[in-house]
């Protein structure tokens, strides 16, 4: 853990979006005001290890933002006439609002002026707190892409005119789908850090799961937003058996599943039942029917993957994506065998957008393993460990290569590092986009 990351823990990431949320709705300039708050979250940086962290860290957060907003106004002579306005609007002072404007700001960030996969890198960037490369990660784009994308969107929603306040069911459901996958890539991204050398960001997770919820309240017995809430709950459920004491990652047919979190099993299967009765079989429906079949297995062995494969085909006809089509490989491996898997990677491995990913180098190294092809199995472990940016990936990854190396037997792991969770169509490519993939 670095020393930021010991300065910004759970609690303090926890109210930033809060303190970007007060901001916003008291000077109504999305870009500036987000802007202000990454200026103070520098301050602290700076000043909390020097001075100790305050008691009130959302309202010293809102004090030094708003200094730094007022500062930025008052240092550009074109915006005058906003600073007159913002000025008559009176000092927020360290007044701080009691309610929670998470959900408000995520409807916010998902304005309709905006392309989808702006919505969500903005919301992504605002509210759940991820890094330009994190988002950058995600959506299979250059960092400089992502950050040009993430500033036209700021100016994009001042452009258009802010509403920001408790939004309306109608609002809230018709940007209901931007605010999924938003939430849904920030839990990815707890659950699997891309980067640092952590195998979870419990934080993270958690934070996407209490959002999931509060959606959830604001649009009850919605079959989506149950089926997002039933994937993470079922997902986050293996927490704990993901990483032993020294903190190195267990993949999942080796997890001692007594350590699964059986409260949060049985709520996921509650939704997941609950959200395939009440719509369509839409991609979050079946991707929390597959986790619903992972979670009903005793054990390993157990595992009904000719069900499972049967939801990938329906998936992978609804999402042709290349994440689905990953998992569905790791499916094929295991009802028809490791060949059959390497088959399906083989039109995979063309594919743009998973170039370079360790994931599927880990996958394929993986079936490479059960196949008995340790030799290969061995470079494809250790290219994907160069390719990884998370340090515990890396090291277990170095584990199974130097594993093989040594001449050890192979093993009968089903996948490398956990099995594979698709991502959410994130909307069309931006012409930015495409210019990055040409």
């Amino acid at each position: 853990m670095t020393a930021i990351d010991t300065i910004f823990d759970a609690n303090v990431r926890a109210v930033i979006p809060l303190v970007t949320a007060s901001l916003v709705s008291r000077y109504g300039n999305f870009a500036d005001c987000e802007d202000a708050v990454q200026e103070a979250l520098l301050d602290a940086s700076i000043t909390w290890p020097r001075e100790g962290r305050p008691r009130d860290v959302r309202g010293w957060l809102l004090t030094a933002a708003r200094r730094r907003y007022i500062d930025a106004i008052r240092s550009d002579a074109a915006r005058r006439a906003r600073e007159e306005r913002d000025a008559a609007l009176g000092a927020l002072g360290a007044e701080v609002r009691d309610s929670d404007d998470s959900l408000e700001l995520l409807v916010l960030c998902c304005h309709p002026a905006l392309q989808p996969a702006a919505q969500v890198a903005l919301a992504l960037r605002a509210v759940c707190g991820l890094s330009t490369s994190q988002i950058a990660a995600a959506f299979y784009v250059s960092e400089a892409t992502m950050a040009q994308r993430i500033t036209r969107a700021k100016r994009a929603i001042d452009a258009a005119g802010r509403r920001f306040g408790l939004p309306g069911r109608a609002e809230v459901v018709e940007r209901s789908a931007a605010v999924r996958t938003a939430l849904y890539l920030m839990f990815n991204e707890g659950y699997a850090p891309t980067q640092g050398n952590s195998p979870v960001h419990a934080e993270l997770v958690s934070e996407a799961i209490r959002l999931a919820r509060l959606l959830h309240a604001a649009i009850p017995g919605e079959s989506e937003t149950m089926a997002l809430l039933a994937l993470m709950l079922l997902t986050d459920a293996r927490t704990e058996a993901r990483a032993d004491a020294d903190g190195s990652l267990i993949p999942l047919p080796d997890q001692d599943r007594r350590r699964w979190n059986q409260a949060r099993l049985k709520e996921g299967r509650r939704f997941a039942a609950a959200a395939l009765g009440a719509g369509p079989a839409t991609p979050l429906v079946i991707q929390a029917a597959i986790a619903a079949v992972h979670a009903a297995a005793p054990d390993a062995d157990s595992t009904d993957w000719r069900q499972i494969l049967g939801l990938y085909d329906v998936l992978v006809r609804i999402d042709p994506g290349p994440a689905p089509r990953l998992g569905r490989a790791v499916a094929v491996g295991m009802v028809s065998g490791p060949l059959a898997g390497l088959a399906e990677l083989a039109d995979l491995e063309a594919d743009e957008r998973l170039a370079g990913s360790h994931r599927l180098l880990s996958v394929k190294a993986a079936l490479l393993e059960r196949a008995g092809a340790v030799d290969a199995a061995r470079d494809a472990y250790a290219e994907a460990r160069e390719r990884a940016t998370n340090d515990a990936e890396r090291a277990w990854l170095a584990t199974r290569a130097e594993r093989l190396a040594a001449g050890l037997p192979p093993t009968a792991s089903s996948t490398s590092l956990d099995d594979p969770v698709p991502t959410l169509d994130r909307g069309p490519a931006s012409p930015e986009e495409k210019e990055s993939r040409q």
